[in-house]
This record gives C-alpha cells, structure tokens and sequence, in this order.
C-alpha cells in the first residue's frame, strides 16, 4: 500500500516570477536541506523539518538564473549557471553572488548535475559534458557538438550504475525521441531512437527513471495520458550504433489526454510511481500513487488550486507547486503485495486521501497501447505473480538491513537505514536498533577505514539508545574523537559509567579550537554571551561585590553597611569566557549528566593539571553569570543549573586541589574561589542571625485572630 501524508507549504511567498513555477528543487549536503531555484534570480535554502529558509542568495537585477542551482557534495558549496553562460560557486558564509567565484563559459549550459560520490557534471545545451573541475581549469575551452541540428533537449537525469556515473538525457526533433546514455568510466556514449508504438504521434510530458541489474527503466507520461517503460541495456551489444528501442505501455488512462500542461511522473521504488494531473478532463489536479507492479491506483490527493506539473521527489518526501507555492507531501510506500495493491490490508489514512483501488482494463486493445492481449492469457499472469507472492517468505527489514551491513557501502547503508527507520515502529524496536548499532560498530571493528558516523548519528538521534543497549558505541566515538556523537550521548543515555564521562570530559578539554570549529555541535545550551578571551586566561578580578559583599574584604563587620550596597562587577570578568562556545557546550553536556561522587572523584584525579584549571575557570565564569540574574539562572535553551555548576566545583577540587594548587597559572582563580567561599560563608551567618526574628514575627502573625480589626504594635529586633 502507499499513502500520501498531510502535506505543507515549504515557501512563505509565492516562487519566482515565472509562469512555470521554479527552476527545480536539489538536495543540500545535509539530508533535510534543500536548494529551491526559482525562475527568475533568487536561490533559497530550506531546512524541510522546520518549514524555515536557511539562507537566500540573487544575483544581479538584470541577471537571471538559466539552470538549477546544486550542491557540490564534495566541497559543500553551490553552484549556479545565470544569463547561460556565467557559473557562480559559493559558500553558506556568501552574502552577494556577485563575489563570489565566477566563471564565463564558451558554450551555454543545459544544466549542471551533482550526486554523492563523485564531482558535479556540467552538461551543455548542444549535449557535450565535462566534468566541473576540468571545466573550471579552461572555462574557454571549446565546446564541441553532439547533437544534431534542430535536436533539444528536454529532460536529463545523473545517476550511479555499479559505482560509476552516468548520465542520461532525452532529446527531441520533428516528434521524433532520442535516448543519449553517456558512461563515464569507458567514456562511451550510445544513442538509441524511442520508438513510440502507437500509430498517432503523441507528445512525451515527463519523463523518470530507475536502474537495474541489465537495464535502465526509462518511464514516459504521453499526452494520450498512458505510462509507458523503455528497458534501455546496461551494457549494449553494439554501443556504437544508433539502436531502437520499442516502448511498452505500463499504465493506460492515468491522467487526462486532453492535459497540455500540469502533468508530470516519478518512480518512488520498483513497484510505485507517482503521477501529477486530472485524472478526467472536467476533473481538477491531482497527486496520485500508482502500483506499476499490479496496475492499481493506491491513493491520490486532490489539488484545488491547480499545479505546473512539476515533481521531484527526495527521501520520503514529494516537492510539487501548487497554485503559486512550492509544497511538500510526505508519503509512505510499503513492500509491493496483491492484498496490499487490492486494498485489502488494514491501514490508516488521512480524511484528504483516497485510497480505493482503481484497476486498469487488462485488454488494452484500444488507443495508445500496443496491440489486444488474451484475457486468458492476462488471468494466467495474474494467477501467477498471486502464487509468487503468497509462496515466498518475506524477509524481516530488520534482517536486510543487518545482511546489507555487513556487505554494501556506507552510502547506500545509510540510505537502507533512513527507510527502516520510517517503517511503523514495533514494540522491540528498540532493541533492533540496538543489534543494528551492534553490526555497525563490529564491521567498524574488522574494517577500521569503515566508520559510519552519519549512520550512527541516526540512531543515537532515535532517541532508542542506552550505553548498557550499546556500549561499544561511546568507546568507538572515543576512538576516533567523535564529539559530536559523544555530546548526542551525554545527553541522551541515562546509564553512562563515570569512567567513560571522565574519557568525554578528557577529550572535550584536550581537543584543539581549530577542529572544533569545523565539527558541528548542538549549541542550545550556550547562550549568545560567551565570547573566547583570546588569550585564554582570566581577567584580574578586582573590586567585585558579591552578593552584597566585597570580595576583598577581610571580615564582615561592616556587614549591614555593605548590604545596602549595590553589587557591581568589572566589564571583563562579566564577559570573558575562558573557552570557545562549542567546547562550552561540550562542557555543559558533562555537567548535565548524572555521576556518582565515589565513582567519579577516582577518574577525574587522572585529569592534567592544566585541564582541570581550564575547566574550574569556565565553571567560575559560569557561576559568576549566574549572579548576574536575580533568579541565579543562565540564559538559554537547557543551560547548566547552579547546582550543577557547584558540585562540580567541589568535584575538581576535591579530586586535584594539591595538584592544582602547584600551578602557577591557577594561584588567581583559587584566590577568587577563596574569597567567594568566604563571602558565602559571611552570608549564612548573616542569613543565621535573622533567622530568629523571622520565627518571631512567623508567631506573632499566628496570634493575629485574637487581635481587634484595628492596632498599634511594636516590634523590636535584636
């Protein structure tokens, strides 16, 4: 079965200035961000999850965008063709695409196409390819032709065969279809002429496609409104020739004949397609998921505000214009079945969606299809596949996914992986994750150069984890100083030895600035103010009053003087943040979790001397922000508690202070803890004293009922 989810409106305004909607859609570099290209000079990057553009880039009034922008996955810059010719390549850090790099070609740019796993290809309206880096090495470098005259293109797609690229598109002329399927590993480019099989020559919509073991399936939505599939060869027996090949209809009378405009297909797996169009010519536009396998629509959704028939599809995730902004609908497809593509199973679906199945007339002995078919000969084939799918076992996910481990790359893993982890979640669910993790981290261990850091950030952010379900995953983190997933850790795992926080917290202190700079980490719960001292050292604290009282101050007997004070603070000691932002919040991962005092004090003896300074010093500056706020909390999204902030106060210096206390440079700091420590204990005294007229006035107001509504009293304190 497969179902289509609500769906949401990704663009807060209306897309470009076009007619036709955008330029086209492209994922980022991280799996939920996304280029948005439209028609006219603007490039937006969204993040899908939060509905929220990340950034936006335009060139030039004037300038126009010519092809889609996209991702280099290697580099993690985007590269964008405007006014044909002129390539631009920039960064998330660029604020104006007019300087950034720029590039003027020989010859103008159909598109420029980038997957994982090897570098961006540039194709040329005249069907020639160079790869970017060559190209950007003589950006006047000739262009040669390979098509011929009055010959167009008019759809592309770039994609893996066994580890190599290849590319793909479709050229049109006189009504006439060719195929061009460039192999870049042999260099060798076979063209194929796209035989329709009807008698009437009709115009092809959209095209899509998906690999095979032997063939290339390449999908076409005429304009008589049938699917049609062409099995273009992998490895053609005669590559040099110009072959035909016939087209079979898959699918008749998906969407309207009499549809022009709006119409467009995808292939969601091996068994799904998805079809943008009016089902009926006085009916509106609609999404629609189609079972190829079976030939039964599984579900659809109507789309009143009408679309431009453009589709692209990411993950589990359908990007589509609808009226004039750019929405997305999930949707979910499970395992191709009879009962499933019969409507038979039980499964919920939204109110908006129907999923009654649809069956297509098995004898497609009129209109665009290739010729009648036996009824008999149709039941006989229909009987067969039933026996096939009732007779073979169906393997659980979770064991593909521990046998795909074990043998496939770390891409096409973590691919395997973000479909599992969509699947309904079973009442042991967490312990296949576990198992999964398991088979990670002990390939990892027969294979060290295999470290699947993206797929393990997936689970751990499943939020199914515990160090006891998985305990060789923080020890693997450690090795190969993942701080990353050592924070996702800290902050997830209740059961975390103290041994192993004590490893964390060495690596977090030890770890250099410049690496932590390129290594994302979570800073919710760093607040905005800590800016590095660029010396690294702590300011001289002087004249600071804390809590009513002067630091500096010797005794306290003048206490009720200074109470009246107000506290004041120098600038630097208010501001100055011994460490950089991301080790703070590294660090605030260690104070949030839990510990025991007997277990803990042994390991953090082992911590170096200068370490256990530099962290007291960022735990002194913490203390301090604190006091800044009447409510003696920081700022931010889960901050560090004062509790916790004490206690490892106490910790460190309990576990280091005859170390500590030889350092040189750490004589300021134990200093300044010295007198905050006195100043502290001046207080309770203070707090003491009082306390006993406050018990006084507490019984005082217990005797207020035998009192008249009106009196005079006089209260003496001492």
């Amino acid at each position: 079965m497969a179902d289509l989810e609500e769906g949401f409106t990704l663009t807060a305004v209306p897309l470009g200035s076009g007619p036709d909607g955008p330029l086209g859609v492209e994922q980022s570099d991280k799996t939920d961000q996304f280029l948005v290209t439209d028609s006219g000079r603007t490039v937006i990057l969204y993040k899908v999850s939060d509905q929220k553009p990340l950034g936006s880039w335009s060139v030039k009034q004037g300038q126009i965008i010519t092809c889609p922008a996209v991702c280099n996955f290697q580099t993690g810059e985007y590269i964008v063709v405007h006014d044909n010719k002129v390539l631009r390549i920039w960064n998330n850090e660029d604020v104006n695409l007019d300087k950034v790099f720029k590039a003027t070609l020989s010859a103008e740019v159909y598109r420029i196409h980038s997957i994982q796993g090897t570098e961006p290809l540039v194709l040329f309206r005249e069907g020639a390819v160079r790869g970017l880096e060559a190209l950007l090495a003589e950006p006047q470098q000739k262009i040669e032709t390979v098509i011929s005259d009055e010959e167009v293109i008019k759809w592309t797609k770039f994609f893996m065969v066994f580890r190599h690229p290849v590319l793909i598109f479709i050229t049109e002329k006189h009504g006439n279809y060719f195929a061009y399927v460039q192999k870049f590993n042999s260099r060798m480019l076979s063209k194929y002429t796209l035989l329709l099989g009807q008698e009437e020559k009709c115009i092809i919509q959209s095209f899509s496609t998906s690999v095979g073991r032997k063939f290339i399936s390449l999908m076409s939505l005429s304009s008589d409104g049938c699917v049609y599939e062409t099995l273009i060869p992998i490895h053609p027996s005669e590559p040099e020739k110009n072959q035909r090949l016939v087209q079979s209809q898959l699918l008749k009378s998906v969407v309207s004949g009499n549809a022009r405009n709006g119409v467009a297909l995808t292939i969601l797996d091996q068994d799904h397609i998805a079809i943008l169009g009016a089902p009926l010519p006085a009916s509106k536009e609609c999404l629609s998921v189609w079972n190829a396998k079976f030939q039964t629509l599984q579900t659809s959704k109507e789309l009143p505000q009408g679309t431009s028939g453009q589709l692209w599809y990411y993950g589990e995730n359908l990007f589509m214009l609808h009226g004039k902004f750019l929405t997305v609908i999930p949707y979910k497809c499970e395992v191709s079945s009879l009962a499933g593509a019969l409507g038979k199973l039980k499964h919920s679906q939204d109110p908006g969606t129907h999923a009654t199945p649809h069956f297509v007339n098995w004898e497609t002995s009129q209109g665009c299809g290739l010729g009648s078919q036996n009824s008999e000969q149709s039941k006989r084939i229909l009987r067969r596949r039933k026996v096939e799918v009732s007779v073979q076992p169906e393997v659980p996910a979770s064991t593909q996914l521990l046998a795909t481990i074990q043998k496939d790359s770390e891409k096409h893993i973590e691919v395997e992986l973000r479909k599992f982890l969509a699947t309904k979640r079973t009442p042991d669910f967490h312990t296949i994750i576990g198992d999964v993790v398991t088979g990670l981290l002990g390939r990892y261990k027969a294979e060290p150069s295999f470290y699947p850091r993206n797929c393990l950030m997936q689970l751990v952010q499943t939020h199914m984890l515990s160090y006891s379900l998985c305990p060789g995953l923080m020890e693997v983190a450690l090795e190969e100083t993942d701080v990353q997933i050592l924070q996702l850790c800290l902050q997830q795992f209740p059961d975390i030895p103290e041994s192993v926080t004590c490893a964390c917290l060495k690596v977090f202190l030890s770890i250099g600035d410049d690496t932590l700079q390129d290594t994302d980490i979570n800073m919710e719960s760093v607040s905005d103010y800590m800016d590095p001292v660029q010396d690294g050292e702590m300011e001289e604290q002087t004249a600071f009053l804390q809590n009513g009282f002067n630091s500096e101050e010797d005794n306290c007997d003048n206490c009720a003087e200074k109470l009246k004070e107000k506290p004041q603070a120098t600038a630097d000691e208010s501001t100055s943040c011994p460490i950089t932002p991301k080790r703070a919040a590294l660090l605030n991962a260690i104070l949030h979790s839990a510990y025991s005092e007997t277990f803990l004090l042994p390991h953090l003896k082992d911590i170096p001397a200068q370490h256990s300074t530099l962290f007291l010093q960022y735990l002194y500056f913490l203390y301090l922000k604190c006091n800044e706020n009447a409510t003696m909390t920081l700022p931010g999204t889960h901050p560090p508690t004062l509790n916790q902030i004490m206690d490892w106060i106490c910790l460190l210096l309990d576990a280091n202070f005859t170390v500590v206390v030889m350092i040189p440079e750490a004589k300021r700091l134990l200093l300044s803890l010295y007198k905050f420590v006195k100043s502290q204990i001046s207080i309770c005294s203070e707090l003491n004293k009082i306390e006993v007229s406050f018990r006084e006035l507490q019984k005082l107001n217990q005797e207020k009922n035998n009192r008249e509504l009106y009196s005079i009293e006089v209260l003496e304190l001492f």
